[in-house]
């Protein structure tokens, strides 16, 4: 491309969009890329601020902004994702179903550290719904060189940077436990507000057993709740440290490989995780679940909601970002809490 007096641009190609902005009116694209300045055209682009403009020269080792950000689209675009069209030189990348959307951390900083390249996403591990946007594409110059640009592909790799794991657990099975509940002295509160974090998720509670603070009960509870094919169990409450608390040791009886007993996060530090051989999730529920308004089970639903395997490392990794500052108005998931970056 070449620079040009905008009084003498008619008859050239524009090689770049033009944005007309007027402040809480409009932001739209004034000029396209390849457009053909004529003279009527030259007064107004003089009114928005273009002296001078970009004529486009054609060059063979050179890309144009909007074919670069082709390049980045291919490089994230997977199942369950579309692309807009390019505009000013950005492509966006949205979901077109329900799930978790993942990216590769270190993949995408390697790609970021190229000059004059941009991939912005959402954090990785979030719930996002159809129609949500994902990330957005760009290089930082007007035109780029294709040697750069395949320095691109080979940084990323042969699979998509970016991934969305649709939600595939369906039924739940949750147990209640505590003798205050079990004997009718107080009303079970915890179970209501279990169920609608599940139904957030398009989880049904297939099953519910509520029993007294017996470790043998609670384990043979969970192997039935095994038996009839739920896709994930919950044991509400016996989580602390006091004689009575016997859920962590129930759910070891059962057979089930515990991941994780604590988390460095809050709320939510006394949770569990543990699975079975066949990858069936058990999650121990602190009573804070039941009277915090966001905790650490909205952190890990989705993921266990999509089937995402987790690790001791995962729940390392949450103490970053894993203190809730108990916000008067809560804004998650559109804050900080629980956005921990995976090692």
């Amino acid at each position: 491309m070449k620079l040009i007096k905008t009084t003498e641009a008619a008859g050239h190609v524009l090689c770049h969009d033009i944005t007309r902005i007027i402040k809480d009116v409009v932001k739209d694209t004034a000029f396209r890329k390849g457009h053909i300045v004529t003279e009527e055209d030259i007064p107004e682009l003089l009114k928005l601020g273009k002296d001078h403009l970009y004529v486009w020269e054609k060059d063979e080792t050179m890309l144009h902004e909007d074919e670069a950000a082709e390049i980045l689209r291919d490089i994230c675009l997977n199942d369950h994702m579309k692309a807009s069209s390019p505009k000013e030189g950005k492509i966006e990348l949205s979901a077109t179903c329900d799930g978790l959307f993942q990216i590769d951390i270190a993949r995408l900083a390697a790609v970021n550290e190229i000059e004059e390249i941009m991939i912005a996403s959402r954090h990785t591990n979030t719930a996002v719904k159809a129609g949500d946007k994902l990330l957005g594409t760009r290089i930082i110059p007007l035109v780029i060189a294709k040697e750069k640009m395949e320095r691109v592909k080979n940084t990323a790799g042969n699979e998509p940077l970016a991934r969305i794991v649709p939600y595939q657990i369906k039924k739940a099975g949750i147990i209640t436990t505590g003798n205050e509940v079990f004997y009718g002295r107080i009303q079970d509160t915890f179970t209501p507000v279990v169920m609608e974090k599940l139904k957030k998720f398009g989880i049904e509670t297939s099953e519910h057993i509520t029993l007294n603070d017996d470790k043998e009960k609670i384990s043979n509870a969970i192997l039935e709740l095994k038996a009839k094919g739920v896709d994930l169990i919950t044991v509400t409450g016996g989580m602390s440290v006091d004689p009575d608390d016997q859920t962590p040791g129930a759910i070891k009886m059962s057979g089930a490989h515990i991941v994780t007993y604590g988390a460095p996060v809050l709320p939510g530090a006394m949770f569990l995780l543990a699975y079975f051989d066949d990858g069936t999730p058990v999650c121990g529920l602190p009573g804070c679940v039941m009277y915090n308004r966001t905790t650490i089970f909205d952190i890990v639903l989705p993921r266990l909601a999509a089937g995402v395997t987790m690790s001791k490392k995962d729940f390392a990794c949450m103490g970053n970002g894993g203190f809730c500052l108990g916000c008067p108005t809560c804004t998650f998931p559109n804050c900080g809490y629980g956005k921990g970056t995976p090692l």
